[in-house]
């Protein structure tokens, strides 16, 4: 062993622990409190203090919220609820606003006597954002005067004060203006779109509230989006169903059930759901808990689906839609191409992290359950024309699912595919395996040959595609599984596919998407995307799926060369005319337009698209699955007007549209 390989270590000592308060620990844990530092978290600290806005409507003090981003990432939060109070608290004996501000675990949503229910149970959400902030201005209208206390990494730098008196007209309320302290996040703005998203989501699960968010950042004149909106989850249903064809109008309920306790106080859980099947077979689910989205679901999603299945089951038998000898329906056969949401709101809910991402009270599955389950066998005992339509398309999933399941025991009984280590033969498989090895998925035999030649073999597999694969938007599985360009890069992976599909079998870190950078690359890269979002999703969810970079010119100018890259927001044109201007002689340099990969030799393909330390990789992510769906149904489904109204919006110009 040489002297470098030596170890020092020592034994810990009483100094070696240390006890953090919990602003401190937020701090330097901001993981637990917000889910991690990266964009997803910095979005996180807005939705922390909305969500305390929308707990004022919840308890009917509030009706408006505005969300306001400016220069800096400087972020501010205004309602008209009925403000923080101000005075001293009983409890520690200073004023309830610092209190609030600055301590972990103190708020108002503990004794039930303000919030019949709320989203923020844990003390943690707005006092973390201050912990979290590198400065942070609360202003209160409250007790006929605007207050007003600042603070620094979640430390108060001034004394609670009276700013002024309240103006004749203007109301209650609070607002929370605060920059995140980019030494402990990653530095990333923030994006509107996301934001409006995830606030036009919230006002449909919070109907009759008003979110508006305004963004300071645009010049000359601010952007700025309002979201109302009267029929709640009934509207949301049709807004996500908007490029579908339904099969019948929402089946919609809204409801109290009392809810009895052994040990305990009764209490009143408030149940609203809402369903419509379309013509498609893609899924679309969501869940909240006192309007908090709740991405893992439980007890409230798993209420709606066994109760969905339960009903169309019993109604197809009544029915003699299904015969004595046909088995029942199974879930999956009952969810196919159905948009449902449920919002429950519960006082006293149980959520499995500070993050709110799964409920997990065991009495909200019976209750969502029997309320679906009342106004589902209404709905299809009133309606016997839709009520065939859906057990119709019940049979048919049912059906695709049987020839699915035959096709994979014929897969998995041949040499390939689903459970066989066998590897298909075009695969330039690498010697390495796991985290470290990657895939690129190449679009064509003459691009593969130069992959495979401009490679590290130790870390790179090459898998070459023939021409455009199938739309799997537009395919049942048992298609899918009859392709052998899709058959190949299934078994390539290792992972299986759909009910079958395994990350942990993944045989790469990395899966790598490189295709030419023309249109046909681009229609390529879609299919592909397609594939994986619909039938390989977690390998998008965990970070694993990429896109390479190719580049779009090269430029030699005597012994100088350049690789020319595309750009966000601009054209080719543009990208060109910007890179000449960095030479003397323009007109003397020699430009070449790479057309597809296959032209570019193996060692330019390793320097420019290959090599870990010059090459530019996407990482392909899903902020939001539900407008990711919507893309992908609008771009590559079977209706056409929309796909055609995007087109026409988002194209400079449009001749001779054929779609």
């Amino acid at each position: 062993m040489s002297e470098k390989d030596v170890v020092t270590t020592r034994q810990q000592t009483d100094a070696d622990i240390i006890k953090l308060n919990p602003m401190e620990h937020v701090r330097k844990r901001p993981g637990m409190y917000i889910g991690g530092v990266d964009s997803k978290a910095l979005h996180h600290l807005i939705y922390e203090v909305v969500d305390n806005s929308v707990d004022e409507a919840l308890a009917g003090r509030c009706d408006h919220i505005l969300v306001t981003l400016y220069n800096d990432e400087y972020v501010s939060v205004q309602d008209n609820g009925g403000g923080i109070p101000v005075g001293i608290n009983p409890s520690t004996g200073r004023s309830t606003l610092e209190g609030v501000m600055t301590e972990i675990g103190m708020g108002g949503k503990f004794g039930g006597g303000a919030y019949k229910v709320s989203g923020g149970l844990h003390g943690v959400g707005v006092s973390a954002v201050n912990a979290l902030s590198e400065e942070m201005r609360t202003n209160i209208f409250r007790d006929g005067y605007v207050w007003e206390q600042i603070y620094r990494q979640g430390k108060p730098v001034t004394d609670v004060k009276k700013v002024r008196p309240l103006e004749n007209g203007e109301s209650s309320g609070t607002i929370q203006t605060f920059r995140p302290d980019f030494t402990v996040l990653e530095p990333n703005p923030f994006n509107y779109e996301t934001l409006t998203q995830r606030f036009r989501e919230m006002a449909f699960v919070t109907r009759r509230l008003t979110i508006t968010v305004r963004d300071e950042r645009v010049t000359p004149l601010p952007r700025e989006t309002t979201f109302y909106f009267e029929g709640g989850l009934y509207s949301y249903v049709r807004y996500l169903n908007r490029n579908r064809r339904p099969l019948h109008d929402p089946v919609y309920a809204e409801r109290d059930v009392e809810i009895t306790r052994e040990g305990k106080p009764s209490i009143t859980i408030g149940i609203e759901v809402a369903f419509q099947y379309n013509d498609t077979a893609n899924v679309i689910e969501m869940a909240f808990a006192n309007t908090i989205n709740t991405p893992d679901g439980g007890t409230h999603l798993t209420g709606l689906r066994s109760a969905i299945t339960s009903v169309i089951n019993r109604y197809a038998r009544k029915a003699s839609l299904l015969k004595e000898k046909d088995p029942n329906f199974s879930g999956s056969d009952t969810l196919e191409g159905i948009t449902a949401i449920v919002s429950v709101k519960h006082p006293d809910p149980s959520f499995e992290s500070q993050t709110k991402v799964k409920l997990i009270n065991p009495e909200v599955q019976g209750a969502v359950s029997q309320v679906v389950s009342d106004v589902f066998s209404e709905f299809l005992e009133l309606n016997p024309r839709e009520a065939r339509r859906i057990v119709e398309k019940c049979m048919t999933s049912m059906r695709a699912r049987e020839a699915a399941r035959k096709a994979r025991d014929l897969v998995r009984s041949g040499p390939s595919l689903l459970e066989s280590t066998t590897l298909p033969g075009k695969l330039a498989d690498c010697s390495q395996k796991g985290e470290d090895a990657e895939i690129y998925i190449v679009e064509g035999d003459s691009a593969g040959g130069s992959a495979k030649q401009g490679r590290d073999r130790h870390f790179q597999a090459i898998l070459p595609l023939r021409g455009k694969i199938l739309n799997t938007e537009r395919a049942r599985l048992d298609k899918i599984l009859d392709n052998n360009e899709i058959k190949a890069l299934i078994s390539a992976l290792g992972t299986g596919i759909g009910e079958d599909f395994k990350v942990e079998n993944l045989r790469y870190g990395r899966v790598l998407l490189m295709t030419d950078a023309d249109v046909d690359g681009s229609h390529i890269r879609t299919l592909l995307l397609t594939f994986f979002f619909r039938q390989m999703l977690p390998l998008i969810q965990e970070g694993h799926l990429y896109i390479a970079q190719p580049p779009i010119y090269r430029l030699k100018s005597g012994k100088q060369v350049d690789y020319i890259y595309p750009e966000a927001g601009l054209n080719e044109a543009e990208i060109l005319t910007r890179a000449l201007k960095k030479y003397d002689s323009p007109d003397k340099v020699v430009v070449q337009r790479y057309k597809g990969l296959g032209e570019m030799n193996p060692d330019q393909l390793w320097d420019t698209t290959m090599n870990p330390a010059t090459r530019t990789l996407l990482q392909v992510t899903i902020d939001d699955a539900s407008e990711a769906d919507r893309i992908f149904d609008m771009l590559m489904g079977s209706s056409v007007p929309p796909r055609r109204r995007f087109i026409q919006t988002h194209a400079k110009s449009v001749r001779n549209l054929d779609i």
